[in-house]
């Protein structure tokens, strides 16, 4: 017979056995902790959006700065960001995309640039 228990624990008593039967030392109990399901967090996208006075060089630096990309891909995405208006550099949970995004306004604010990125809802 199969009893849940507060805490979800599982607690299987072997043939024979009942709850409160028998004697109290717990002879023949088995005692199995259920596992909790755990499921992913929602993903963030973190955007670079173009404007007209940000210097390419600066994006790059950004993107190599904050987001790990190294050279080739941060120009990459600095081009895609000049010629489509805008560029996903990332996608993380919210905590972690929302930090970047204020660490990439803070930066392109303390060096006189008006770059923004901005933080969306993955698919």
């Amino acid at each position: 017979m199969v009893v849940w228990q507060a805490g979800q624990s599982v607690q299987i008593w072997a043939s024979g056995a009942s709850p409160g039967a028998g004697d109290d030392d717990g002879a023949g109990l088995a005692t199995q902790e259920a596992k909790p399901k755990l499921k992913r967090p929602p993903l963030y996208k973190v955007l670079l959006l173009n404007d007209d006075y940000t210097p390419m060089e600066f994006v790059v630096y950004v993107l190599e700065r904050f987001f790990g990309m190294g050279r080739e891909k941060a120009t990459q995405i600095m081009l895609t960001v000049h010629t489509r208006g805008s560029a996903v550099c990332g996608v993380y949970p919210r905590d972690v995309a929302e930090t970047k995004s204020e660490q990439v306004n803070q930066c392109a604010q303390e060096n006189n640039h008006p770059l923004l990125s901005q933080v969306e809802m993955a698919d």
